[in-house]
C-alpha cells in the first residue's frame, strides 16, 4: 500500500505527543511492507527542535504553506491512502485540497479527538471543519467508546474508527537502573491538567520531604512553586524515556480534562510507561479499566493520600502485568494491523451508514481503489 500522511509533526517531539505516536505505528506500519511518504508543515518551533531527520520506515519531507503542498499533488493523489492529522497547521485549507485530489481512500487522526470536537462545537477548530468530517472516508480517532458513534451521527462520518495510541516495546524495554525517584510524571504542561498533578503528585511532595518526586516536560509558567523534592527537567528527549520510567518506582498518568469527560482516551505515556514494567499511578476516568485492568495491571488514584499510601508499597508486580498487557495488545504491531484493517475495509465500494449522511456530502467511492 501506498500511504501518504500529512500531519503535526514527525521530525520533533518537543511540546507535543504527536511525534512519537507517528513514529511507532508507521516504523509498525512500513514493517508490513507498505510505502510511506510522511508531510510536515515546516514550522519554526519545530525546525530549532527537531530530534528525528531521516526517518529509515519512511520518506520525511517538508513544505512551507498550502500552495506549496501542491508539489506532492501527484504522491497525494497516486497513493491508495492518504491520512491528514490533527492540529495540521491550515488542516481545513490542506482538507479540502487532499479530498480533492486523491483518488484513494482519505482518512482524518484525530489524536485530540475530545479537544477536536469541543472546537467543533464552538466552531473555532482551524484544522477540522464539520462538512470535512463527512468528506473523510474514515475518522480515526485516539477515544474509543460511546463518542465514535457520536461522530457518525453528529457529523455524518461515514466509518468511525478507534486507533488508540501505542509503543514500541523495543524503544521502551526494561532496564536494571537505581531506582533516583518515587514518583515521576512525564508530560508538557496543560492548564487543565495541572490541577490534577498538584493534587497526585506536588501535595504528597510536599507532605513527604523524605520521598524523592520529578516532573519532566517543557512549558511549564515559571511561578509554579515545586517543592524541594521535586525535580524538574524542561524537555527528555524520547531517547531518554524508558531510561526515565525505569529510575521511577513509580510513575503517574494524568489526563487532559476534555479527554477525562470523554474517557476511553489514553494517552502514548500511559503505554509507554507500562512498556517498562513501571508501576503506574493513575487518575479516574471512564474506559482506562478496559485498557489496563485496575488493581492487577494499573492503580488508579482519585487523591493524594491514596499516592502516598502506595509510595510506602513496593507493588512491582503491577508493573510487570501491565508490561504483558502492553505486548498482548497495545503494541505498535498490533495498531499498524488495525490501521491497514480501517484503511482496507474504507476502500470498499458500500457504505454502511448512508442514512446518516447530509444529503449533500456523501461520497461516492465507485473510484475508490481496491487496496491490496
Amino acid at each position: 500500500m501506498k500511504l501518504v500522511v500529512l500531519g503535526l509533526t514527525l521530525s520533533s517531539s518537543w511540546g507535543n505527543g504527536h511525534a512519537t505516536t507517528y513514529r511507532a505505528l508507521l516504523d509498525a506500519f512500513a514493517a508490513r511492507g507498505h510505502d510511506i511518504l510522511f508531510l510536515e508543515r515546516d514550522m519554526p518551533w519545530y525546525a530549532e527542535q527537531r530530534d528525528l531527520v531521516d526517518p529509515t520506515y519512511c520518506r520525511l519531507a517538508f513544505y512551507r504553506d498550502t500552495a506549496e503542498l501542491r508539489r506532492w499533488s501527484r504522491a497525494i493523489s497516486a497513493a491508495d491512502a492518504v491520512i491528514v492529522g490533527s492540529y495540521v497547521p491550515d488542516g481545513i485549507q490542506v482538507g479540502r485540497y487532499v479530498q480533492d485530489v486523491a483518488e484513494g481512500v482519505t482518512a482524518f487522526y484525530d489524536i485530540d479527538t475530545p479537544v477536536t470536537l469541543a472546537r467543533l462545537e464552538r466552531d473555532d477548530c482551524s484544522y477540522l471543519s464539520a462538512d470535512l468530517v463527512a468528506g473523510y472516508d474514515v475518522y480515526l480517532s485516539f477515544t474509543g467508546g460511546p463518542m465514535l458513534r457520536q461522530i457518525e451521527l453528529r457529523y455524518g462520518s461515514p466509518a468511525t474508527r478507534a486507533l488508540y495510541c501505542s509503543v514500541d516495546p523495543d524503544a521502551y524495554p526494561v532496564l536494571d537502573l537505581p531506582k533516583r525517584w518515587d514518583l515521576t510524571y512525564l508530560g508538557t504542561y496543560s492548564p487543565d491538567r495541572q490541577p490534577m498533578l498538584e493534587r497526585l503528585l506536588v501535595e504528597p511532595a510536599r507532605q513527604r520531604p523524605d520521598l524523592r518526586f520529578a516532573v519532566a516536560g517543557p512549558q511549564y509558567p515559571p511561578d509554579i512553586a515545586w517543592p524541594a523534592n521535586v525535580e524538574r527537567i524542561d524537555h527528555l528527549p524520547p531517547a531518554e524515556h524508558a531510561a526515565f520510567y525505569n529510575s521511577s518506582r513509580y510513575t503517574l498518568n494524568v489526563t487532559r480534562a476534555d479527554m477525562v469527560a470523554a474517557g476511553w482516551s489514553p494517552s502514548v505515556r500511559l503505554f509507554e510507561a507500562a512498556a517498562t514494567a513501571t508501576p503506574i499511578i493513575s487518575d479516574v476516568w471512564p474506559g482506562i479499566g478496559t485498557l489496563l485492568e485496575p488493581d492487577r495491571e494499573i492503580i488508579l488514584a482519585e487523591h493524594g493520600d491514596r499516592v502516598l499510601r502506595i509510595l510506602d508499597q513496593d507493588r512491582r508486580e503491577i508493573g510487570r502485568a501491565a508490561r504483558e498487557r502492553v505486548l498482548h495488545s497495545h503494541s505498535a504491531v498490533h495498531r499498524a494491523a488495525e490501521l491497514e484493517r480501517h484503511l482496507a475495509e474504507a476502500a470498499r465500494p458500500v457504505r454502511a451508514v448512508p442514512h446518516i449522511l447530509p444529503d449533500d456530502s456523501e461520497k461516492t467511492t465507485d473510484a475508490k481503489r481496491t487496496m491490496a
